[in-house]
């Protein structure tokens, strides 16, 4: 067959329907044979245009140019066929000289149509490991077992075989390098929403991300129903936010923390003081957002954020006095005293509790232990918002009268599970 002749397919049956299924599969296995042997007879001419230059040839700049827009193809499309082309095939140097292909064994088996383009890639870039000091005769042994290989067998097999091939090659295997250690890659964006939220986004290395992780799925295990009888109802993702403001409370409270030396203090939070001691009303964030005053109001308990009170006329009246602040040692006695959660059944250890007053501040109450109770976050809400009330026993000790509808004769209960760990 000339150049210039199109290849005549063979005549497909008229019902193939009709055809058994040793008669499809040779059917099938024709045709991709066809296949196969067409595109390594395209390949000698790609390697060709390449020699002679497609810019000469067309006024293309590159072989892979021409090729895509004769094929309808995206350049790196076109770019592997090229690369395949000219590895399998002979080119010639500017002086005319022919260079010999790469792969020679391999390319005669992809004229027979034996073997397809991924498994010609994966014979390709095995040849491309092997030593520089390997011998001709040792190079050309190895392409010859693998492209006869890759006439039946599939990747796995094939990658097997190369892998075994240049061990033999290469027994000492390469001068080991001590790398230099990557820098971790860790991305953080905090955007706040219209609405008020605020969008996380983040991207953690391996290490982070494992160690993020853990802390986590630690932290957003489903709540143990406590004495208030209320389930965790809480979704995953909602555990897991949760778990993360868990981790910011303990980052905060931290003695070596930039700008607030151990004290929970986070944002500033401008409310009126009649809004503060009443609940009702709201309070301004940071001057970018809104929250209730009954959130301000507990947020204050524990110095979460910094209150500027105003006064009627919008005068500043107070602005985070420090001996509000529960200071290092009342926060190692109220630890020891409570051993965590005060509240009947709560399983919580101190490092992720508030200390609450039991007497508001806002409303007169002294920061002394006399005043002050443990609490985790949940159960701080609950307090502030729920109908459970805290108060101090004769004895010292904190306890917590339940709702009505819970006990009518509204009983005293303490939390007796850490007090029975010590």
């Amino acid at each position: 067959m000339s150049e210039t002749e199109v290849p005549v397919l063979p005549e497909l049956p008229q019902e193939l329907w009709r055809a058994g299924k040793l008669e499809l599969a040779h059917g099938a296995r024709h045709f991709l044979q066809m296949m196969r042997a067409a595109t390594a007879g395209l390949g000698r001419f790609l390697a060709e245009i390449e020699s002679r230059g497609a810019k000469d040839l067309y006024g293309y700049g590159t072989t892979e140019a021409w090729f895509a827009d004769l094929a309808g193809l995206t350049r790196g499309e076109a770019g592997d066929v090229v690369k395949r082309a000219v590895a399998l095939n002979p080119t010639r140097a500017l002086d005319g000289t022919e260079v010999p292909p790469f792969a020679p064994a391999t390319a005669a088996v992809a004229a027979e149509g034996m073997i397809g383009e991924q498994r010609i890639d994966q014979i390709l870039k095995a040849l491309q490991q092997i030593p520089a000091k390997t011998s001709p005769e040792d190079r050309a042994c190895t392409e010859n077992q693998l492209a006869n290989l890759g006439r039946d067998a599939g990747p796995s097999e094939i990658a097997k075989c190369a892998k075994q091939m240049l061990a033999w090659l290469d027994p000492d295997g390469k001068e080991p390098k001590d790398p230099e250690p990557a820098h971790p890659r860790r991305e953080l964006t905090v955007e706040r929403r219209k609405d008020g939220f605020w969008n996380l986004k983040g991207l953690l290395d391996d290490e982070l991300g494992a160690r993020t992780a853990a802390f986590i799925e630690a932290y957003s295990k489903p709540r143990p129903t406590d004495e208030s009888g209320q389930a965790d109802f809480r979704s995953k993702a909602e555990r897991q936010g949760d778990a993360f403001a868990d981790l910011l409370d303990l980052a905060i409270a931290c003695p070596d923390q930039p700008g607030t030396n151990g004290y929970r203090t986070l944002v500033h939070v401008t409310i009126g003081l009649e809004e503060l001691k009443t609940g009702l009303g709201t309070a301004c964030v940071d001057f970018v957002g809104e929250m209730t005053a009954r959130d301000a109001r507990m947020a204050a308990c524990d110095c979460l954020m910094l209150p500027v009170v105003l006064n009627a006329a919008g005068e500043p009246l107070d602005v985070g006095r420090l001996r509000r602040f529960v200071t290092p040692g009342q926060r190692r006695a109220l630890n020891i005293r409570d051993g965590g959660c005060a509240f009947p059944g709560c399983h919580r250890r101190p490092k992720g509790c508030h200390a609450h007053h039991i007497h508001h501040w806002a409303d007169g109450g002294r920061t002394d232990l006399r005043n002050l109770v443990l609490l985790c976050s949940f159960h701080h809400r609950l307090i502030h918002h729920g109908e459970w009330e805290v108060r101090m026993a004769t004895d010292g000790l904190p306890e917590f009268i339940p709702p009505q509808y819970r006990d009518p004769l509204r009983l005293p209960r303490r939390n007796t599970l850490h007090r029975a760990a010590a």
